[in-house]
């Protein structure tokens, strides 16, 4: 019931005829993941690791009282999603916290040690300034954030204990890709781009858990938003309902890297 009132209270603030396609695909219009595993993508989040390296173990940081009950809350969050579970690996990587701009914490996981020992990834992160080259001559603009990124992609099953991180709580491994690994923003951008494949270079333009859909007329535009909306759909994205921002005649650069 509550999804269906937030939409509709999306819906009031849009035009006629995009309300009418966000209806279509309600479920792609979120602002928080739903529990339990989001499917298996194109490939797993892999960690490969050097020839001969360790599990690594590092020294937890001291929390403060009021990051110690941050850390309680983040912990039964993500496992009442079922992101994490208790682990009995070897790993341990430390938590700390960072402030944000609203003035509440962000909980980290230092990955630094295991990133030491990582294969690290080619595959290319594009620049943000040459994909923007593409706009020219385009007067539609959309522009969706996927919400939780690294968390709509799985960690592959053999590799889970090496996410595992210490709390005050206990040890726990995460079941989706965590934010932090070294290669995490090669494959969101390399899974993003196999599941858009068919729209790059069209209409879409993909920089990590940001889609950029750019047309030359409305028409044409609606026509784009259905198509991502429909490959949103077809592979359980979810957007952040708040920040998605369809249907506008002006786009600044700096909102998009």
């Amino acid at each position: 019931m509550k999804q269906a009132e937030d939409i509709a209270k999306l819906c009031e603030a849009v035009p006629p005829d995009l309300a009418d396609l966000i209806w279509k695909y309600p479920e792609i219009f979120l602002d928080d993941l739903p529990a339990g595993l989001l499917p298996s993508r194109l490939e797993d989040h892999r960690i490969e690791l050097e020839a001969g390296a360790q599990p690594t173990v590092q020294r937890q940081f001291r929390l403060s009282q009021p990051e110690l009950e941050e850390l309680q809350q983040q912990l039964d969050y993500l496992m009442t999603k079922g992101f994490i579970w208790p682990s009995t690996s070897p790993y341990a990587a430390p938590i700390l916290f960072t402030l944000k701009k609203d003035r509440g914490f962000r909980m980290c996981i230092d990955y630094r040690a295991l990133n030491r020992i990582t294969i690290k990834s080619r595959y290319p992160i594009p620049r943000a300034d040459q994909l923007l080259d593409q706009l020219r001559g385009t007067k539609f603009f959309s522009k969706i954030d996927l919400r939780g990124g690294h968390h709509q992609i799985c960690v592959a099953a053999e590799d889970c204990h090496k996410t595992a991180f210490r709390a005050r709580y206990g040890s726990y491994e995460y079941l989706v890709m965590p934010f932090g690994l070294t290669n995490a923003p090669s494959t969101f951008q390399m899974t993003m781009n196999e599941i858009f494949r068919e729209l790059l270079h069209k209409c879409v333009i993909i920089y990590l858990k940001d889609i950029l859909i750019y047309s030359r007329s409305r028409e044409q535009h609606l026509q784009d938003l259905d198509a991502v909306f429909t490959l949103l759909h077809k592979n359980r994205l979810i957007t952040k309902r708040s920040k998605c921002d369809c249907l506008k005649q002006e786009f600044g650069p700096h909102r998009f890297y």
